[in-house]
């Protein structure tokens, strides 16, 4: 398949810029594979789509305040890094811009000058290398100096609000080490959670460090060669075992965020169990894919033509997801990030 079959007209006003001011407020466009029907209802309904004995699984990881704003050093010109993959001691991949124009051994100040960062290799397409110097700890310094890495379609003349900081994170987020939030999780409320606890089901969590390769562009005309980077992830045995028994007593597995199905696909071995594993998620997940453990899917609405619509199309069929973003659209859904929702079941 040619991935110009993943593409749909969105209004550039639909391309929410802030959270709403209740988290559980979105409103949620239910599709049901079976019935090839689509729903508008909203996110504080879904315990209503919940049964006894389900599984909601969720993930945890936490953003890291992983963009840095610069100057280089001496000249004074801006740059902007994002932090994507620790190498070595003080060493970071990262996407830098303007990157064609930082060459090997360029010098960055972010901050007071507390942070430095010296480039290791000469431009590229792609990621660069930087080595950090810095007072103190680390941690602290990033989250001094770093700022929430809003994803570039939210675009605002003040920039990052201290607002970002909390609602560009799940309430259930534990992990740190994500330069993206698993944005299907900002829905939820502890409320929401104590009512699908009520209905009976579970709720288990995992963790994926949502890296680059979830939203790096693919490059490909045949979506078949398209290759998703790896992402660290972890399956603990605990929600191993509580998935486990759900499938084996005709419970559903809901997936809340593309994150969490590719965790969870990446983990279930060759007898179809889900069994601790603690590696990198190097799963592709396109149309002709067979889903081996997710039984249904929370997800937001994606950008045209990416990886994470590849995935909600193989889940629930192409025509009837494109079918849905159209009816979205119409409707005047709010989306990407800080947009509404959207469960196939």
């Amino acid at each position: 398949m040619d991935i110009s079959e993943f593409d749909y007209e969105l209004p550039e006003e639909l391309i929410a810029q802030q959270p709403l001011p209740q988290r559980d407020a979105s409103r949620m466009l239910v599709v049901d594979r079976e019935k090839q029907d689509r729903t508008d209802s909203h996110f504080s309904s879904l315990p209503d789509y919940v049964r006894e004995n389900d599984v909601l699984v969720i993930n945890n990881t936490r953003v890291f305040p992983a963009r840095l704003v610069g100057l280089r050093d001496p000249s004074g010109g801006r740059v902007e890094v994002l932090l994507v993959r620790q190498r070595g001691p003080s060493i970071w991949e990262a996407l830098v811009k303007p990157g064609a124009r930082l060459r090997q051994g360029a010098r960055i100040k972010f901050g007071d000058s507390r942070l430095r960062a010296e480039v290791l290799d000469a431009p590229r397409n792609g990621l660069r290398q930087l080595r950090f110097e810095y007072e103190g700890q680390w941690e602290a310094v990033l989250e001094e100096v770093g700022e929430t890495p809003l994803p570039p379609y939210i675009s605002r003349p003040a920039g990052v609000s201290v607002v970002d900081r909390e609602r560009y994170q799940t309430v259930f987020a534990r992990q740190e080490g994500a330069i993206a939030a698993p944005t299907a999780g900002l829905h939820f409320t502890p409320h929401i959670f104590d009512r699908v606890l009520a209905r009976g089901a579970h709720v288990a969590e995992i963790t994926l460090h949502v890296g680059y390769g979830t939203f790096e562009p693919v490059r490909v005309n045949d979506v078949a060669q398209h290759r998703v980077g790896s992402e660290e992830f972890e399956l603990c045995e605990r929600t191993a075992s509580t998935i486990n028994d759900t499938r084996a007593s005709g419970g559903r597995v809901i997936a809340v965020g593309t994150t969490t199905a590719r965790a969870l696909e990446s983990a279930v071995n060759v007898m179809g169990q889900l069994e601790h594993a603690r590696t990198q998620a190097d799963l592709t997940i396109v149309p002709g894919y067979k889903f081996r453990v997710i039984d249904a899917l929370l997800t937001n609405f994606h950008l045209p033509r990416s990886s994470l619509l590849l995935l909600v199309c193989a889940f629930a069929g192409r025509d009837l997801v494109l079918q849905a973003y159209r009816q979205a659209v119409y409707q005047r859904y709010r989306f990407y990030s800080y947009g509404d929702c959207m469960l196939l079941i």
